[in-house]
């Protein structure tokens, strides 16, 4: 089902251009088995997503099960063994085939259906590369110290590169594939989001946010990323600052 906010997006695309552009979708899944099926299937309804590239991370709950029984001409499942989000992605990156790519989490934090408002942008040419903010739109409460990192993290970025970006480590990034694929990324875990960022913005590419809803989950609840995350990042945001000058 097309909503509202969707549909009008889809009516600017058909009325401007004579056919929608094609967007890949790479999803990285570990241990998601409660939510991965119900993801996927939302993601392949939303008809802005040309394909969506499941990356089974080495999972050891039942999410490799549920992966083999879905079937969609526009679902392709890749197995790998646990390295973590970051090698994920880029083993998806490489059978992107869209002219853009978003990357979307297999639980149900972030909600398919703001896909259209990242691309609404892209549509009416006023960006290039569009990060879904979850601290400009409508969320849940953080837990306390993910927000303090969150803080921390996005204001060493815009200090070192001189920008003013509120949400660096989301999830939601649409980025012109072969843009993304230049970037030659090399992060394992959750340090991909510092070093996607900090590479588009050595290159001088102006990212434009949008604001998203989102639900965050707690550890209860099978969150995965730690404070370590947080450590790591901060060494890629200085690595990446020192390494381009």
């Amino acid at each position: 089902m097309t909503t509202g906010r969707t549909k009008g997006v889809v009516d600017v695309y058909q009325s401007e251009y004579r056919q929608l552009p094609s967007l890949s979708v790479l999803m990285p899944v570990y241990n998601e088995q409660e939510t991965v099926a119900q993801m996927v299937q939302r993601v392949l309804k939303h008809p802005m997503v040309s394909e969506l590239i499941v990356i089974n991370d080495g999972s050891t709950d039942g999410t490799s099960q549920l992966l083999r029984g879905l079937s969609h001409k526009k679902l392709r499942i890749i197995e790998k063994e646990n390295g973590g989000k970051g090698s994920a992605i880029r083993a998806g990156l490489e059978h992107a085939s869209g002219e853009y790519t978003l990357i979307q989490d297999a639980d149900l934090e972030y909600d398919p259906e703001d896909i259209a408002l990242l691309l609404e942008p892209v549509i009416k040419n006023k960006a290039e590369v569009v990060y879904g903010s979850r601290f400009l739109g409508a969320h849940t409460n953080l837990l306390f110290w993910h927000m303090v990192g969150n803080v921390f993290l996005n204001l060493v970025v815009n200090m070192l590169y001189n920008t003013t970006l509120s949400d660096m480590e989301t999830c939601y990034k649409l980025i012109p594939t072969r843009l993304l694929q230049s970037l030659q990324l090399e992060a394992k875990g959750f340090d991909l989001e510092p070093e996607i960022t900090c590479k588009l913005l050595r290159r001088d590419v102006r990212i434009y946010e949008v604001p998203i809803t989102y639900v965050g989950r707690d550890f209860s609840q099978g969150k995965k990323i730690t404070w370590v995350s947080g450590v790591e990042a901060l060494g890629v945001i200085a690595k990446l600052r020192i390494t381009s000058q």
